[in-house]
């Protein structure tokens, strides 16, 4: 039985890859093996690995790698620390396939332990783009260091291939975020209130901010900037849900622990609120705000209004449902109006979401029966495309 292993570090990327393990594991073609590491294993952050476990999988390994703290310096001797500890987890382990989801420095890790070992990656979401961002980079070094690549739309197919990967190794299967919206039973208004301990009012923002890593020290002047604007809407209720573990994101916590103190009557925050909980509150709130991935690729398809602000996932394919916005507290209330219009409510309606039908999953599967049903070689030849 083939071996596959998958790696996750942070609450929102095992929501990800859930449907995908799910599916793994009821195939019983695959020996699956999960590997945490990153958040998961931070009290700091909730200890998320329960979730994993609670979710019926067996942690295969654990590999403490984040420090406390999350300066520059702090991220980096993470990443040394990562390398390490997946070195040794991939010898104990010795997979057949690893499969790496998205752009985080935890995965980078995992990445150069595969690549030096000879275990080949199977890389999902490479070839887009977030301009504000280190994962931009480390992005699209992971898929020159991965021997298979499934992308979320045809335009990100064409940029990893664009990168000088062999076509034949790279799949269009859509997003999986999409699949765990189209197979979950989401909590009902009264159920998600109680789970929350929370009421929503007529009107609820959901608010998800994290730094935008290729600034310098900008985070804590674009969040104030973000309350400021929220301030313009007193009769409306907030949900905040906290930041990974970026350089800075200290900071936004700080900030939104003292924004829900002074404004109790309105406001809440959650450190993570897991795969059911959020999906719930995304399809019961009227906008999302922030600048979360989220917003741009889950939001369209409860065809919810997102207002996107910053630089953080510049360069992503945006549905029409998607507000651009500066970190500008003026301009976030004029979006946020905008977004809470009737007029904009209905076109939201009528959008398709770019990322996909909800079957990724399914796809993925059945191309790694075919890719582990060959003799895998992780050696490429740069593709070069005809000019």
């Amino acid at each position: 039985m083939k071996k596959i292993a998958v790696v996750t570090g942070t609450r929102a990327e095992y929501g990800l890859l859930y449907p995908l393990l799910k599916r793994i594991k009821e195939t019983n073609l695959f020996d699956l093996q999960i590997i945490v590491t990153g958040m998961h294993l931070s009290p700091e952050f909730g200890l998320t690995f329960k979730e994993i476990i609670d979710d019926g999988f067996k942690i295969n390994e654990k590999i403490e790698m984040l420090l406390s703290s999350d300066s520059e310096i702090g991220i980096t001797k993470s990443i040394g620390l990562g390398i390490i500890g997946f070195a040794d987890a991939l010898n104990r382990l010795r997979p057949d396939i690893v499969i790496l989801l998205g752009d985080r420095f935890e995965t980078f890790a995992a990445a150069v332990a595969c690549l030096v070992a000879k275990i080949p990656i199977a890389h999902l979401y490479g070839g887009e783009l977030t301009e504000g961002l280190i994962d931009d980079a480390i992005r699209h070094s992971i898929t020159k260091m991965s021997t298979y690549h499934f992308t979320s739309t045809e335009i990100y197919k064409n940029r990893v291939i664009q990168l000088g990967e062999n076509p034949e190794r790279v799949f269009n299967v859509g997003a999986l975020g999409i699949d765990n919206i189209e197979n979950i039973k989401l909590l009902s208004r009264e159920d998600l209130q109680e789970e929350l301990s929370f009421k929503l009012g007529e009107v609820n923002i959901l608010v998800t901010y994290h730094p935008v890593t290729l600034e310098n020290n900008t985070s804590q002047a674009q969040f104030i900037e973000l309350l400021k604007a929220l301030d313009s809407f007193e009769n409306i209720k907030i949900i905040f849900t906290k930041p990974n573990a970026d350089t800075d994101g200290r900071i936004i916590s700080m900030l939104i622990d003292k924004y829900v103190k002074t404004n109790s009557d309105r406001a809440v925050s959650f450190t993570s609120l897991g795969r059911l909980k959020y999906l719930s509150l995304m399809k019961n709130v009227d906008v999302v705000l922030g600048n979360s991935s989220s917003g741009i690729i889950e939001a369209p398809t409860f065809k919810k209004p997102t207002v996107n602000i910053g630089d953080r996932q510049k360069g992503r394919i945006k549905a029409k449902s998607v507000i651009d916005c500066e970190a500008n507290s003026e301009k976030i209330v004029l979006a946020l109006k905008k977004a809470l219009s009737t007029e904009f409510k209905k076109l939201c309606e009528t959008i398709d979401n770019p990322y996909g039908d909800g079957k990724s999953s399914e796809r993925i599967i059945n191309i790694l029966k075919k890719i582990l049903d060959t003799n895998i070689s992780i050696k490429k030849t740069f593709y070069d495309m005809v000019m």
